[in-house]
């Protein structure tokens, strides 16, 4: 039982925004706002792709939270912070694919884009693993898409200057810190 009305909903935006900073997908942000220089189109791209992704890897939090027995799960999901917490730590950069976006409009090129590198990034398995442990699960992908959008929509609507000023290192270590608590918590403490 939740302590208070979207518990779970402001953990996962807290979770994915700390874990998002300095990631490829705020990169993949900066790159496409220099590229089409219309930031209202990326941004609603940007959600368009975060809803689609999260929410399936959301179900499959769910799935594998149905599937494992409460002791396997918790140490799963705790073993998998921890991991994502080391994982953190590791600055992201753009792969020599991902910097040759389709030429299509803003829209389309960052919903697909978006897309696809969101697929096995950290914040798509953070996901995973909140809908594993927290309910509901609508809360989770409401969480994760507004900590995507928190991290993102400012990196596009002022751009590079933006980026520049981010204390991406301080950021990284605060994540990788707030996902080994929830992994110690979880190990200390259990599912549900």
């Amino acid at each position: 039982m939740q302590s208070f009305p979207l518990a779970t909903t402001l953990l996962s935006t807290g979770v994915v925004a700390l874990a998002e900073i300095g990631d490829k997908t705020q990169l993949l942000a900066l790159l496409l706002a220099a590229r089409f220089r219309r930031p209202w189109p990326i941004i609603w791209g940007i959600l368009v792709a975060t809803l689609l992704n999260h929410a399936l890897a959301a179900w499959m939090g769910t799935l594998a939270a149905t599937w494992l027995t409460p002791e396997v799960l918790r140490w799963v999901v705790a073993a998998s912070f921890i991991g994502i917490a080391l994982w953190t730590l590791k600055p992201d950069t753009l792969d020599e694919d991902e910097s040759s976006l389709p030429a299509r409009g803003a829209f389309i090129a960052t919903t697909i884009a978006f897309f696809i590198a969101e697929i096995g990034d950290k914040t798509q398995v953070a996901t995973v693993l909140l809908a594993a442990r927290y309910t509901p699960m609508w809360e989770v992908v409401l969480g994760t898409t507004i900590g995507m959008l928190l991290a993102n929509v400012p990196v596009v609507l002022l751009g590079a200057r933006f980026a520049d000023r981010l204390p991406l290192k301080t950021a990284r270590i605060a994540a990788a810190v707030v996902f080994a608590l929830l992994g110690l918590w979880v190990a200390l403490r259990g599912i549900g």
